[in-house]
């Protein structure tokens, strides 16, 4: 399932709702740079193309961009609306206009898209979370440093499901594909972890552990020299239930 982490002050837009028409997960959070996350490496700020053409009277779009740039390995600034519109609504010169994008596009390689409203703005970035979600296995989505601070069940649960070793914000996403929920995922077998897509039976294994562990147990046996890898661990368990 696609996830974009989308800054709060985009809630009183249409895109957040239009995207998750279109099949993506949005988690609303506040964002210090950018308006939509697609991905550690992709980060998009959207514009209206009146405040476009305003940033770029006021000084605001270059400081903006440069956040962009330090942040996101590749970022990407939609414009939506007529810019032709905008340009005469706030008395932006031509030049003016195509300096900055040239600018934006040459100097600073941030890739401008053109959209004609806010429909077609989250299609553009339905497409880009799709291939950035398809693309490698190892980008992962950007995780959160602290607790959530929102009441969004999604944000917690992945949260919750990251704390687990091994399991990055992809794999969290595609374990509550897979069981529905965190009970579910914390009352699977050793088999059902290991088919999840990026854990291997030795993750999974250590997952399963980390689970089913009982605390008092876990720590006498920690002391008294029981093996403490993963397989040794599960043959001990297994061994103990055989002779009871």
């Amino acid at each position: 399932m696609p996830v974009v982490y989308v800054d709060e002050r985009e809630r009183n837009s249409k895109v957040p709702q239009l995207l998750i028409e279109k099949g993506v997960t949005v988690i609303f959070k506040f964002l210090d740079v950018g308006d939509y996350v697609v991905s550690d490496r992709i980060g998009i700020e959207r514009k209206t193309a009146i405040d476009f053409a305003k940033s770029i009277v006021d000084g605001r779009l270059f400081d903006q961009a440069s956040r962009l740039l330090q942040t996101f390995e590749k970022a990407i600034i939609v414009i939506e609306g007529s810019l032709r519109r905008a340009t005469k609504m706030t008395n932006l010169k031509r030049p003016a206009l195509i300096g900055a994008y040239i600018a934006l596009t040459l100097d600073m390689d941030i890739a401008i898209l053109n959209t004609r409203d806010e429909e077609e703005t989250a299609e553009v970035i339905k497409r880009v979370v799709l291939k950035e979600f398809k693309k490698s296995p190892t980008l992962s989505f950007r995780k959160p440093v602290q607790k959530p601070t929102t009441s969004e069940v999604i944000e917690w649960q992945l949260y919750i499901l990251q704390a687990f070793p091994h399991i990055g914000p992809k794999i969290a996403i595609r374990i509550l594909e897979k069981f529905g929920s965190i009970v579910n995922f914390c009352n699977a077998s050793l088999s059902e972890l290991s088919k999840v897509d990026g854990l291997s039976e030795s993750k999974a294994a250590e997952i399963y552990r980390v689970l089913h562990a009982i605390y008092k147990e876990f720590k006498r046996e920690s002391r008294s020299g029981v093996p403490k890898s993963l397989a040794d661990y599960l043959r001990h368990q297994k061994e103990e239930r055989q002779e009871k």
